[in-house]
C-alpha cells in the first residue's frame, strides 16, 4: 500500500469514520499519558523509567538499558546505590553510583556519586561551585531494569528520519486498521 492509496483512504472516510480514527488515536495518547502518571505517583519519581545513555556504568548497565527508578522520601540515601539525578545547567540526568555520603550534624545528608566505567568523581559533572548533590537532585534509585531495551529511544534521538519514520509508521497504522 503507498501513501496516495492511503490518501485515498481517508478521503473516502465519511466524517463519523473519520472522527472515529482521531477519538481512537486520542484516547492511546491519553491512555498513555494516564499510565505515565499513574507510575509517577506509584514510584515518588518524576521519572520513573530512563534509557542508559553511556557507558559510564559499565558494566552494571549498558548503554540502552532501560532502567525502573523509585524516589521514595522516607529512605535514606546509601553508599553503592545507583541514582539518576539531575545537575543545574544539565537538560539530561545522569545515572551514577553513590561513592561518599557526607552528613552533618544537622541531619542534612549530601553524597558524592561516580561513574562505575569512569577513573574519577562526578564533581566535574556538577554545577559550577557544587561539590555535593542531596536528595533534592534525586531523580529516583535503580530499582530494576530491562537490557538494550532502550536502544530505540537512541537511535530516535541520534537519527530523527528513524523517529520520523517510526512515527509515519504508527500513523500508517492507526489509519489502515480501522474498524
Amino acid at each position: 500500500m503507498d501513501i496516495a492509496s492511503l490518501f485515498d483512504d481517508v478521503r473516502r472516510m465519511n466524517k463519523r469514520q473519520f472522527l472515529y480514527q482521531v477519538l481512537s488515536f486520542g484516547m492511546i495518547v491519553s491512555s498513555a499519558l494516564m499510565i505515565w502518571k499513574g507510575l509517577m505517583v506509584v514510584t515518588g519519581s518524576e521519572s520513573p523509567i530512563v534509557v542508559v545513555l553511556s557507558g559510564s556504568m559499565e558494566p552494571a548497565f549498558h548503554r540502552g538499558d532501560l532502567l525502573f527508578l523509585t524516589n521514595y522520601p522516607e529512605e535514606p540515601v546509601r553508599v553503592g546505590e545507583i541514582v539518576v539525578f539531575k545537575v543545574e545547567g544539565r537538560d539530561i540526568p545522569i545515572v551514577h553510583r553513590v561513592l561518599k555520603l557526607h552528613e552533618k550534624n544537622n541531619g542534612t545528608v549530601k553524597f558524592l556519586t561516580k561513574g562505575d566505567n569512569n577513573s574519577v568523581d562526578d564533581r566535574g559533572l556538577y554545577a559550577p561551585g557544587q561539590l555535593w548533590l542531596t536528595k533534592n537532585d534525586v531523580v529516583g534509585r535503580a530499582r530494576g531494569f530491562l537490557p538494550y531495551v532502550g536502544m530505540v529511544t537512541i537511535l530516535m534521538n541520534e537519527y530523527p528520519k528513524f523517529k520520523y519514520a517510526v512515527l509515519a509508521c504508527l500513523g500508517f497504522y492507526v489509519l489502515v486498521h480501522r474498524e
